[in-house]
């Protein structure tokens, strides 16, 4: 199934919920998560409750988390630029913040406390000042989030969280709904943060509504390594990526036959001692995984550029020089220290990534990602003056006279 045919599927939930509000949130999550959440809103009190048993090691580690990715993207932040174009003409850039934020954390086979990081930081960052955080209710939670995600909510100061997923949150936040407690949840001006196929659609198909930072889809892997590599570690880091999810992609490049019979012999020990060994199995098996034999290095590299894969990993000689020719790819991991896990949880990277072959074009969750660039426009008198007849021959050459007239009345009002 593709986004298209998953579209056709929600496109009832996306209605009923333009609707019939909380109702529909309601009643969609009970048919389609086997669970009724007492309420759409988190009560704040339990997410500190969720904070306080939080174990003290998980705690530290997203405390440090959340303060590696904050280094990282307070680094990003554009600043305000005025441009004189001519002595009485200035043109500036201002960088402003959406207003609101809908944040989805997936909840499913996985829990996902890192993307509540991921999303979370980089919009406080940016200054969004109403953030609004999402994930699917959980049967053994009694209907409410994963309690880890309610933590690491609280432990970065977001106190709007809702027990809600899949393609009715993304309804909710687009549309907003009054909830049955007389409080309501105001509708977002962007959904950011990766969620399954039906998440992906419902995004896709309120985009416009909404703004969307992209279409992420099942996660990839590329490994691209030559006979330096240690088969060890390569295999590990396919399997990290295989356990996600069985669509998951796991792909090996490399111009070692060596290498590629080294790995495949340390998938077999290692995927048959792992804790998700049927998930990983099946990820490896599907025709999205393979090992692609090339070469050399420079095919190497033409196939990971046209695979614009998700996470890249570069296990080569002189690695930084050759993940420096790589031109498509989310997000980059140079040698043998420096796995994707790391930019999973601590890199201080975001893990929030395309997928699908949009890293051709697109880039992963950043400040950026929140902020809008806005030009102020700021002429004098002299300046307009000074640039006056070339603005009124091009609105004459696109047959727009009345743009040039707009000048004429200023400049030579008695014409």
């Amino acid at each position: 199934m593709d986004v298209a045919d998953a579209g056709e599927r929600i496109r009832p939930i996306l209605a009923d919920v333009r609707s019939r509000g909380a109702d529909a949130v309601l009643d969609w999550s009970e048919r389609l998560d086997g669970v009724r959440p007492p309420s759409l809103r988190v009560p704040v009190e339990l997410l500190a409750r969720a904070l306080d048993a939080l174990d003290p090691a998980v705690r530290a580690a997203l405390a440090e988390s959340i303060r590696r990715a904050r280094m990282v993207h307070v680094d990003q932040r554009r600043v305000d630029v005025a441009t004189v174009v001519v002595p009485g003409g200035t043109v500036t850039e201002r960088w402003l913040p959406v207003d609101r934020v809908g944040l989805y954390v997936p909840g499913g086979r996985a829990v996902y406390p890192s993307s509540v990081v991921m999303n979370v930081v980089p919009a406080q960052v940016a200054g969004v000042a109403s953030i609004a955080v999402v994930s699917p209710p959980q049967r053994d939670f009694d209907g409410w989030p994963h309690p880890t995600i309610l933590a690491a909510c609280a432990l970065l100061g977001v106190d709007e969280v809702y027990a809600v997923g899949g393609a009715q949150a993304v309804a909710m936040l687009a549309y907003g709904v009054d909830l049955v407690d007389g409080d309501r949840c105001a509708p977002v001006d962007l959904v950011t943060g990766p969620g399954n196929i039906y998440v992906t659609a419902a995004k896709r198909a309120l985009q416009g509504v909404i703004g969307i930072d992209s279409e992420a889809g099942p996660t990839e892997v590329a490994v691209l390594a030559d006979d330096t590599a240690n088969p060890v570690h390569v295999a590990a880091d396919l399997i990290s990526q295989a356990e996600h999810d069985v669509l998951a992609a796991a792909v090996l490049v490399t111009d070692s036959l060596w290498l590629a019979d080294a790995v495949v012999a340390e998938l077999a020990a290692q995927v048959a001692a792992t804790k998700h060994a049927e998930r990983i199995t099946e990820a490896l098996a599907g025709s999205q995984s393979a090992i692609v034999l090339v070469d050399d290095l420079e095919d190497g590299l033409r196939v990971v550029n046209a695979y614009a894969a998700e996470h890249l990993e570069i296990h080569t000689r002189e690695a930084r020089e050759v993940a420096m020719r790589v031109r498509n790819a989310g997000a980059i991991f140079v040698g043998t220290w420096s796995p994707v896990s790391l930019g999973d949880y601590a890199a201080g990277s975001n893990h929030v990534l395309p997928t699908a072959g949009a890293a051709r074009h697109s880039s992963g969750l950043s400040v950026q990602s929140f902020l809008r660039g806005i030009h102020v426009v700021e002429y004098d008198e002299g300046a307009l003056r000074d640039v006056a007849t070339h603005v009124i021959a091009l609105a004459h050459a696109e047959d727009l006279p009345g743009h040039g007239d707009a000048i004429s009345v200023r400049v030579d009002p008695g014409r």
